[in-house]
């Protein structure tokens, strides 16, 4: 895979503004944590791994300009701007997982001099993209099993290169399982209301050269009906302590109605990704999106002028519905609670 998501230099970091795919491929640079903030909450840069990597690396970017000559200085000045970036969208742990981990390197190294702290923030933001990176390739290693030949897998927003540093969570299976030889079709959601799916996973599998077939939401249930859908791969945005799973709005349904039709359906992610301080997915924040992305596609609007909408970005899907939970560290089957703890390791 070679979609530069995200790349963390000296004085900028670099993504691709998603929201003008596909349309348009464009990358810009972001140097300040403001750009950052308005990245994250317009969506140029989504995906849970892929935001925590940029939050990241915008916080190695802003101390890297800071003229601070202390490292104790510099360190109040790096954990406001992680405050500050923290609250650009509240679902997806990673975001917060990459900032506490931040954070974490400036005090353990709080007695050097600013010069050094810079450096050292700078290679642990590289540090966190490189993980990802790799993790997302051994999560397609442990996944690809699952996808059989001649078999139709249906995904359900996006969840491939662009929503990480570089393989993909969700996508991650099929392009191991694709690369080995298997061949199969992959059916890909639309996802209201912004299109993921259709603007953005539609792309770049094609740009793969997988065999992608775009679908409306509303269609999932009748295909798998026909017979055409044999399992679902999900991304997750967080993953709570008992199996849940917080995923773009409409995964529940598309698990609901794989269970009717007795369709495995998984979801694969990162250990980023895990939240054992959250008892259950009722714990989840649940982001409230801006109504004009109902009422509009594309700056068109589509709807009346005043009318009422309901615009959460996320849902949750209850452990009940999930077969596996697809890991770099391999898959991980009921019961959650106990697993994703061992899973975890010693806290």
């Amino acid at each position: 895979m070679a979609i530069p998501t995200v790349e963390i230099n000296d004085d900028a970091v670099r993504i691709i503004d998603q929201t003008l795919l596909p349309g348009e491929y464009r990358l810009i640079e972001i140097r300040t944590k403001e750009e950052m903030w308005e990245a994250i909450k317009k969506l140029r840069v989504r995906g849970a791994p892929a935001i925590g990597v940029a939050a990241a690396g915008a916080l190695a970017v802003e101390i890297g300009r800071s003229p601070a000559s202390g490292a104790g200085e510099m360190l109040g000045e790096l954990e406001a701007a992680a405050d500050y970036l923290a609250t650009s969208r509240p679902t997806a742990v990673n975001l917060f997982w990459a900032l506490e981990r931040m954070k974490a390197a400036a005090r353990r190294n709080r007695e050097r001099s600013s010069g050094e702290l810079k450096k050292i923030l700078l290679s642990e933001a590289r540090a966190i993209l490189a993980e990802d990176r790799a993790m997302g390739r051994s999560l397609g290693e442990a996944g690809a099993e699952l996808i059989p030949e001649g078999s139709g897998v249906l995904t359900h927003c996006n969840a491939g290169s662009l929503a990480t540093a570089g393989f993909g969570s969700a996508l991650a299976p099929i392009y191991v399982a694709w690369e080995r030889g298997k061949r199969f079709k992959v059916f890909a959601d639309e996802t209201r209301p912004l299109l993921q799916g259709a603007r953005l996973t539609a792309w770049e599998l094609g740009r793969e050269g997988v065999d992608v077939t775009l679908i409306c939401d509303n269609m999932a249930a009748w295909l798998m009906k026909k017979g055409k859908i044999d399992l679902v791969i999900t991304g997750a945005d967080r993953i709570a302590a008992n199996g849940d799973g917080a995923n773009k709005i409409g995964t529940y349904s598309v698990a609901l109605a794989a269970r009717a039709h007795d369709i495995p359906f998984y979801m694969a992610w990162p250990s980023s990704t895990l939240d054992l301080s959250l008892a259950s997915g009722e714990e989840i924040p649940i982001e409230e999106r801006g109504a004009e992305e109902v009422t509009t596609i594309g700056g068109k609007r589509i709807a009346p002028e005043g009318v009422k909408t309901c615009s959460p970005a996320f849902d949750v899907t209850p452990h009940e519905l999930i077969a596996a939970h697809v890991t770099e560290r391999g898959l991980i089957y009921p019961p959650y609670e106990k697993n994703l703890r061992q899973f975890a390791g010693p806290e």
